[in-house]
C-alpha cells in the first residue's frame, strides 16, 4: 500500500492586520516529513511524501505565498508514482489573499492530480470552517476533540486507519454536513467543560453505529470572515442516508444547548480583571489577554493591559509578552542593568492599540528573540517575533518563573494544559484586538447571516 503525505495547515484571522508571507510557514519537502509524525504507528505503508507546510496562526495568507506552496505540492504528487490514496494534514480555516478559502482551493487541486477513484481523507482542527467542495472531494473528514488541542497526533492516526481502511477494503465513504446559523469564539466552547464536553463525549455513540465511520464537531473560526464559517456537524458513512440522519441529530443537539456555551473561567473587561487580579489571593492569578491572542492569529503587541496593570499600581507582574523587535533591539544594544525609556508595542496592529511609552531597566534577555523589561512592579517580556507562552519552557526561554509571581499575563484565550495546572486563579479579559470574544465588535462582511447570537430570532431546522 503506498499512501501520498499532503498538506497546508494555516488558521487565517482575517481581521488581524497581519499577512501571512513563506517566512511564516514551517515547511517540509520529502523525507524530511517522516523524521516525525503518526507515520510510525503504521508498519506496511510505503509512503509518498510531498509538501507539508504549517504557521502560527496569523492574518490572511499572501497569494504569492500560498500559490507557491500549492503548486509545489501538486508538483510533487503528480511525479510520484501511483499511490493508493492521500492523506491531508490541514487546519481548515485558511483564507488567501485574492483567492478566499484556501483549502477548498487545495483540495480540488489535490482531487483533479489523483483522479476521482483515489480515496482522500484529511485531519482538521475543530475550529475549521469547511466550503462544499471540500466536504464532497474528500472521503473522510476527521477533526480535533479537545479544545485546548492535546489530540492531534491521535486525530492523524485515526484520519491515516479511516484512509488505509478505506484501501484495503475498496470502500469510498462520504461526508455529510450540517451547518448552524452559529457562531463561537473558541474560548466558549472549551472540551473540558459543559456543554461541549458531553457533546463530544457523544460523538463514540454516533460511532457505534455499524454503518459509521467517523463523527466530527466543528466549533469553527469566528475570527475567519467567510461564507463557510459556522458551527457543524460532520459523519462519515458510506450509507449517506445514515450518515446525514446522525449529523441532523447531532447539530439539533448542538443547537437545543447554544445558550449554554460560554468561557468557563471568570470573564471581565480589562479594567475590572486588573482590580480583581491585584485582590485577589491565590496566586500566581492568570490573565487571559482574549482580544490580543497569539493563538487564534493576533499580533500580541497591544499594550493596554500592562498599562492597566501600572494604572492599578500592580507590585509583582509579568506580561508574557509584547511582540516589538524594535524594543527587543534596543534593550540588547543596551544589555542588562540599563535604565531606558521605551515605546512599546503598538506597532503590529496599529487598529486596536497604541504605544506604550514606559521608563524601566533590562533585567535579562536571550538574544537575539527575547528581552525582559521591568517597569515598576510590572515584567514585560518582550519578544522579537510573536510568541505564544504555553508552556513552562516558554517561560524558561525568558528566564521567568510563573511561580514567583503575583500575576501573569498571557496573550491567549483559554489556558494551555500545563499553565491551569500551575494556575492559583484563571480570569479571562475581554480585551479589544481581532481576536475579541465580543464578536458583535466585529465588522463582519462575508458571513451568512442571520446568525446565532448576532441577530435575533434566528431560527435552525436540518
Amino acid at each position: 500500500m503506498r499512501l501520498a503525505i499532503c498538506g497546508i495547515r494555516h488558521e487565517t484571522n482575517t481581521f488581524s492586520p497581519l499577512r501571512a508571507g513563506i517566512e511564516d510557514f514551517d515547511v517540509l519537502r520529502g523525507e524530511e516529513i517522516l523524521a516525525d509524525g503518526p507515520w510510525q504507528a503504521f508498519d506496511s505503508i510505503e509512503w509518498a511524501p510531498t509538501l507539508v507546510a504549517k504557521a502560527l496562526p496569523h492574518g490572511l495568507v499572501l497569494r504569492e505565498a500560498y500559490e507557491a506552496m500549492a503548486a509545489e505540492l501538486v508538483d510533487r504528487l503528480r511525479h510520484v508514482s501511483t499511490v493508493d490514496g492521500v492523506y491531508l494534514d490541514l487546519h481548515g480555516a485558511m483564507e488567501v489573499e485574492g483567492l478566499g478559502d484556501g483549502e477548498r482551493d487545495l483540495v480540488c487541486r489535490v482531487r483533479e492530480t489523483v483522479g476521482s477513484e483515489i480515496p482522500i481523507v484529511a485531519s482538521l482542527d475543530l475550529h475549521a470552517n469547511l466550503a462544499r467542495e471540500v466536504v464532497e472531494k474528500s472521503n473522510v473528514l476527521t477533526a480535533l476533540r479537545t479544545a485546548p488541542h492535546v489530540d492531534r497526533r491521535e486525530t492523524q492516526v485515526r484520519a491515516i486507519g479511516h484512509l488505509v481502511r478505506c484501501v484495503k477494503e475498496d470502500i469510498r465513504p462520504a461526508n455529510a454536513i450540517v451547518r448552524l446559523p452559529m457562531l463561537l469564539p473558541g474560548e466558549h466552547a472549551a472540551t473540558g467543560v459543559e456543554p461541549a464536553r458531553s457533546l463530544y463525549a457523544g460523538l463514540r455513540d454516533v460511532e457505534a453505529h455499524p454503518e459509521i465511520m467517523d463523527a466530527s464537531i466543528m466549533i469553527g473560526c469566528a475570527w475567519t470572515d467567510s461564507p463557510f464559517t459556522s458551527v457543524a456537524a460532520i459523519v462519515v458513512s458510506e450509507n449517506r442516508t445514515a450518515a446525514e440522519e446522525h449529523a441532523n441529530r447531532l447539530a439539533q443537539e448542538i443547537w437545543r444547548r447554544r445558550d449554554e456555551f460560554a468561557p468557563d473561567v471568570v470573564t471581565l473587561s480589562v479594567e475590572d480583571v486588573v482590580r480583581r487580579a491585584v485582590s485577589e489571593t491565590r496566586h500566581p492569578v492568570f490573565i487571559s489577554d482574549s482580544g490580543d491572542n497569539v493563538t487564534a492569529g493576533a499580533a500580541g503587541d497591544i499594550p493596554l493591559v500592562p498599562k492597566t496593570l501600572l494604572d492599578n499600581g500592580a507590585r509583582d507582574a509579568v506580561v508574557a509578552g509584547i511582540a516589538d523587535a524594535r524594543a527587543v533591539q534596543r534593550c540588547i544594544d543596551a544589555g542588562v542593568g540599563a535604565v531606558l525609556t521605551l515605546t512599546v508595542g503598538g506597532k503590529l496592529d496599529r487598529v486596536n492599540g497604541s504605544p506604550l511609552e514606559v521608563t524601566g531597566r533590562v533585567i535579562s534577555m536571550n538574544p537575539p528573540r527575547i528581552a525582559v523589561f521591568q517597569v515598576d512592579g510590572v515584567r514585560v517580556v518582550l519578544t522579537a517575533d510573536r510568541m505564544p507562552f504555553l508552556d513552562l519552557r516558554a517561560f524558561e526561554e525568558a528566564n521567568v518563573n510563573p511561580l514567583e509571581h503575583e500575576i501573569v499575563v498571557v496573550k491567549h484565550g483559554y489556558l494551555a494544559p500545563e499553565l491551569r495546572e500551575i494556575a492559583g486563579t484563571s480570569l479571562m479579559a475581554v480585551s479589544p484586538g481581532c481576536t475579541t470574544l465580543a464578536l458583535e465588535k466585529l465588522s463582519y462582511r462575508r458571513i451568512r447571516r442571520p446568525v446565532f447570537p448576532l441577530d435575533e430570532d434566528v431560527a435552525f431546522s436540518p
